[in-house]
């Protein structure tokens, strides 16, 4: 039970770091696909009106 118990703690730790940049980074994407998208919504909007 012990040397499961270090197994699962070494694949946290080995992974741990990893798993919280790539959730930082897709928070970040995520803001700036938002704003992408609101751009590109309002430039169809001025094109519909021309």
């Amino acid at each position: 039970m012990e040397q499961q118990l270090n197994i699962w703690l070494s694949g946290i730790s080995n992974l741990g770091f990893p798993v919280i940049i790539t959730l930082y980074l897709l928070m970040r994407f995520e803001k700036k696909i938002d704003l992408l998208t609101e751009v590109i919504n309002k430039l169809i909007e001025v094109s519909k009106k021309k």
